[in-house]
């Protein structure tokens, strides 16, 4: 098969949004039959066919389905490269991607990356942030895929170095109106009498509170099974269920007054991040600076107020 044509594959995708012909020609400057040239040419090559015509307008085959699918990914990647080159020539002189789990995204990751791009010897570095959980995380990591990764540090990273970053506690999200409201802090185990709300199967939070409840030989029921923390804080005010949750992030939804957070006594409810990398040494110096940066806020984070102050 020849090389895919880019622009081809964006009128075809362009075609298939809009299942008109015409109206992709008049809005690409471009005749409607050399488009239709294009896509017969591509046709072609590929030895299937794409396009039907319906009465009512153009409809994609099966192959055109799946080949659009791609063709969008392609296209994505495209524009990313060419966003990524064309900004050293706009002055940027460093890229760099991080990847970081659901809670670190949640609790001051964000904030310690925008006070990285404000300081004046950041301000031409770009930083793209994407979440992912900690398996993928880590694979992409190792392949060498990315630079930077956030995760809880009793992940295996196995040959990965990595520095201290910031830490959290994990509590337990109740409704002011259920049973274990009362309690100023509570032991997992008790919490395991009630419906829980659980997030992912392979999520760090999860994975921690199967084990706690394994060790203890007792089964953790769910009620609602949610994506992420904020649909979590959800059920926990519908009283539909309670739910273990960073307590660091509950201060993201103190306009939710009907949720109690109560912390968890037990010693693995306590959890560090590390900031992860190959290489400190081998990393481009723009990464360099975003990791020096991160682990100097998370030291100031660990350490109690009246110390921290006297390092400002």
């Amino acid at each position: 098969m020849r090389d895919l044509d880019l622009t081809t594959l964006r009128l075809l995708v362009a075609v298939l949004d809009q299942q008109n012909m015409a109206r992709v020609a008049e809005q690409s400057h471009i005749a409607a039959s050399a488009i239709s040239k294009r896509i017969a040419q591509l046709e072609s090559n590929l030895g299937v066919r794409l396009l039907v015509r319906t009465r009512r307008g153009v409809q994609a085959t099966p192959a055109g389905l799946a080949l659009a699918e791609h063709a969008r990914t392609i296209l994505f990647a495209a524009e990313r490269i060419e966003t990524d080159v064309t900004a050293f020539a706009g002055g940027i002189k460093g890229n760099v991607r991080i990847l970081a789990t659901p809670s670190a995204m949640a609790e001051s990751l964000l904030e310690d990356i925008s006070s990285f791009m404000r300081e004046p010897q950041n301000s031409q570095i770009k930083v793209d942030i994407e979440e992912c959980l900690t398996n993928e995380l880590l694979r992409n990591m190792r392949e060498g895929s990315t630079a930077i990764g956030v995760c809880w540090n009793h992940s295996d990273l196995g040959e990965l170095q990595q520095l201290p970053y910031r830490k959290d506690r994990l509590a337990l999200a109740v409704h002011r109106d259920h049973p274990l409201a009362s309690h100023e802090s509570i032991r997992y185990e008790d919490t395991l009498d009630y419906e829980h709300v659980g997030m992912r199967p392979d999520s760090a939070v999860v994975i921690m509170m199967q084990r706690a409840a394994a060790r203890i030989g007792r089964p953790v029921r769910y009620r609602v099974l949610v994506s992420n923390f904020d649909a979590a804080f959800r059920v926990v005010s519908a009283n539909l269920a309670v739910g273990i949750i960073p307590i660091e992030i509950s201060t993201l939804y103190a306009s939710a007054s009907q949720v109690k957070m109560i912390p968890l006594e037990d010693d693995w409810a306590q959890r560090e991040f590390s900031i992860c990398f190959r290489n400190l040494e081998a990393l481009a110096v723009p990464a360099q600076r975003l990791v020096e940066h991160l682990a100097r806020n998370g030291l100031q984070a660990r350490q109690p107020a009246s110390t921290a102050a006297l390092n400002t």
